[in-house]
């Protein structure tokens, strides 16, 4: 357990912003013999062979395609996202408030701010630099602490324990130096930050020409607790899930099972997901159907595509909400997830996740098979319900989904608490929906107990 954690909190620590996930994924992909794959080529994939292909440098999609995949055969696909709440890096950033620099920042996803307050803080991010004739994509992290949102003294905010709302636009700006530097061109930034970044990347500030940054807490996420069984860390919601994803798809490898697989086994890595998905990169663009649509390609058969999604099961692998000790009265009574217990299947009638009975009946089987325990979590009538690319998902492609995630508890905190024990648990449950999951397994499912369409799900892969 501890091996697989501390891999997964390296993992973690390398990947400050969407980009350096993606980043690291791609240097896994690539150690394990997958090849990139362009949008604006063609295509020619062939079974046996692994793939991978970005979208923004933020989103990644990666596929290992069965040896006996013919288009029109199914896909199993395990979705999750890369994104987390954070703030980031405004447009025009700089500011100058009373003798100290500081950087305007915007509140990205629906994160818990006052968590932001007095940690020791950096930027990550990408900058696009000119190289010669060419804009080329670099990533950057400022390995240091260089900003802090600091509290007002409890002195003069006597009510601060009994209510703290900061003002998201006037009290999340971050300070720099308390003084200003003088014999440097004014710019949309502080030109402090234009000095650091320039510096990290080894380029000319006149090299700089744009760069999408967020906010990262210095602090490395850790394994914690008295007996080791915690994670303490940032960005939990949803790198988790991102790296059981990979994980899972290259332990599903390593077995030669592909050789006799009918289907395509594939992860989905979406950026934007904490916004509403609504992007050219999130799940809720065309993104994943064209590449779908193109694996398929040139069969000769104009209907592969379709034919193929009844064959096809997703897994929206997302965070859940473990039981809070001291708000356990948040929690509906039957349903109370808890560290260490398995892996939660999320549920909710008002389709703000994608379960079905049938699809949690198939997670069931292949959690039993390869020995990850489950959970079941509900929210309360009197509580709202998040959402996950579960339901954007499964209603855009018409694919039979099930939404599933880790327990955790201060999810959109800037630091976040799992259970080490979960790592494992995706990662297992994830490589078994690859694995176990084929035809012969399971003739014992009588085809008449269910409509056709939905009996075939019980014979992917």
């Amino acid at each position: 357990m501890l091996l697989a954690a501390n891999d997964f909190v390296s993992f973690i620590n390398r990947s400050p912003s969407p980009f350096h996930a993606v980043d690291e994924i791609k240097r896994k992909l690539l150690a394990h013999g997958f090849v990139e794959l362009l949008d604006r080529d063609s295509w020619s994939v062939k079974p046996l062979q692994k793939y991978f292909v970005t979208k923004n440098q933020s989103t990644i999609i990666a596929f290992a395609v069965g040896g006996k995949y013919q288009p029109g055969n199914g896909f199993s696909i395990v979705g999750a996202h890369t994104d987390s709440p954070c703030l980031k890096v405004k447009p025009v950033s700089g500011k100058v408030r009373n003798g100290f620099c500081q950087v305007g920042v915007e509140c990205y996803g629906g994160g818990i701010w006052s968590t932001w307050f007095d940690r020791d803080l950096t930027v990550a991010g990408r900058v696009i630099v000119k190289e010669g004739d060419n804009l080329a994509h670099r990533l950057v992290n400022i390995e240091r602490p260089i900003l802090r949102i600091p509290h007002l003294a409890i002195h003069l905010q006597r009510e601060i324990n009994e209510s703290f709302g900061p003002n998201k636009e006037n009290h999340l700006l971050n300070t720099l130096l308390k003084m200003q530097l003088s014999g440097m061109q004014a710019s949309k930034h502080s030109p402090l930050l234009i000095k650091l970044l320039c510096e990290t990347l080894e380029v000319l500030p006149n090299q700089l020409r744009d760069f999408e940054l967020c906010l990262a807490d210095t602090q490395p996420a850790t394994i914690g607790g008295a007996l080791e069984e915690f994670i303490f860390s940032p960005r939990l919601d949803n790198l988790l899930n991102a790296y059981c994803a990979c994980q899972g798809l290259l332990d599903s490898l390593s077995d030669g099972s592909l050789e006799t697989d009918p289907n395509v086994r594939m992860i989905s890595l979406f950026d934007n997901e904490e916004v509403g998905s609504t992007s050219a990169q999130g799940a809720d663009s065309t993104f994943q159907e064209l590449v779908l649509r193109r694996i398929g390609v040139g069969s000769g058969c104009p209907t592969a595509f379709e034919e193929s999604i009844s064959k096809s099961f997703m897994i929206s692998a997302d965070q859940a909400h473990a039981l809070h000790p001291n708000y356990s009265e948040k929690h509906e009574s039957n349903h109370q997830p808890s560290f260490h217990g398995g892996i939660v299947i999320k549920f909710n009638a008002n389709q703000r996740y994608a379960t079905t009975a049938i699809t949690s009946a198939i997670v069931r089987e292949v959690a039993e098979r390869v020995g990850v325990p489950l959970q079941d979590f509900v929210v309360r009538n009197d509580s709202t319900c998040g959402s996950t690319i579960g339901p954007i998902m499964s209603a855009k492609l018409g694919m039979a989904t099930v939404d599933v995630g880790a327990p955790q508890l201060a999810m959109h905190s800037i630091r976040e608490m799992g259970d080490t024990t979960s790592v494992v648990h995706a990662t297992n449950l994830f490589r078994g929906l690859n694995v176990e999951f084929n035809n012969n397994q399971l003739e014992k499912y009588d085809d008449n107990l269910l409509p056709q369409s939905d009996a075939l799900l019980l014979t992917l892969l």
